[in-house]
């Protein structure tokens, strides 16, 4: 259903506000897998530059490799602002080595409600399996404070959260053997807390995500819904596609055409073979779809920054 109003006004509000516009952005990714400069990993995390305010978005696998990736980048890590996607260590491994190596800065991190809940990475395994809970004593010990994003919500203008996404279509971008640690006993971990940054431009919807558990329509779907229903102008970041059949990408192509999709970075979990699927099927072209590396990324103005790798 439609919501009418999100954070007190009026959908409408949101579609006539030129004032509430982001225009000027730049993503640059600094963790995946794919590197021509840098550190190559099973990670993510990007550097996000919108209208004067500097995000970062994950903290990579390993603990160093933000922190050396970005000095090879030449990219300023002492920001006020971060984010985690969701729970998974191959997106918050490098918090607490940021944050130290930068500190105060890095003091303020947004997640999705849910993300402290306690996991196992099966039944059978009685270890404590969410990362992000075992980070959180040292990261508020250093005075930093994590922000629980329950809805989504508008951090700058222009600028959202998506909170948990609502799981409209079946996709299934989780493993399936993981579980979450309730009251009444264990139920299957579904990763609920998983969430995106979307920038709302005159373009359209760009939008920023860590793995997609949630999927990427389901995800697009609840940015169109709540924020404004605008063309997707850009979908950058990981996707969980990597193990999706021909059917599931030839569906989701057909949503993504549906959307208006302009321009597609898949990284990290995206994998490379729905990257040009989605060329073919949507009719991108190797300037509007491209496997993301380490450094690449999206300019509003600019389009797709691919680096020499994937160019």
């Amino acid at each position: 259903m439609l919501r009418r109003h999100v954070l007190g006004l009026p959908l409408a509000a949101f579609a006539q506000s030129p004032g509430r516009k982001v225009k000027s952005l730049r993503i640059q990714i600094l963790s995946t897998m794919l590197a021509e400069a840098g550190i190559g990993e099973w990670g993510f995390a990007a550097m996000v530059d919108v209208d004067g305010k500097r995000i970062l978005f994950d903290a990579g696998t390993r603990p160093n490799t933000v922190l050396e990736n970005a000095k090879t980048l030449k990219v300023d890590l002492a920001v006020d602002e971060m984010m985690l996607s969701h729970f998974h260590g191959d997106h918050n491994g490098g918090l607490l080595t940021l944050r130290k190596a930068v500190a105060p800065a890095l003091g303020r991190c947004y997640v999705g409600e849910g993300i402290f809940l306690p996991r196992r990475a099966s039944q059978f395994d009685e270890r404590e399996g969410n990362a992000t809970l075992l980070l959180k004593p040292a990261y508020e010990a250093s005075g930093g404070k994590f922000i629980s994003i329950d809805k989504p919500t508008e951090i700058h203008p222009g600028v959202w959260l998506t909170g948990p996404v609502p799981r409209k279509y079946p996709e299934r971008n989780w493993s399936g053997s993981g579980r979450i640690v309730m009251a009444k006993g264990q139920i299957e971990d579904t990763v609920p807390e998983d969430m995106s940054m979307v920038f709302d431009t005159e373009a359209g919807l760009v939008v920023l995500s860590g793995c997609g558990h949630s999927g990427i329509i389901n995800t697009l779907e609840h940015a169109r819904t709540t924020i404004r229903q605008a063309p997707i102008h850009a979908a950058i970041g990981g996707f969980h596609l990597f193990d999706a059949n021909d059917q599931t990408l030839a569906w989701t192509a057909g949503k993504l055409r549906e959307f208006g999709l302009a321009n597609f970075v898949g990284s990290h979990c995206t994998g490379i073979e729905p990257v040009y699927q989605f060329r073919e099927r949507i009719g991108l072209g190797r300037k509007h779809s491209i496997v993301g590396a380490v450094g690449a990324g999206f300019d509003l103005a600019r389009g797709i920054l691919p680096g020499r790798l994937a160019r």
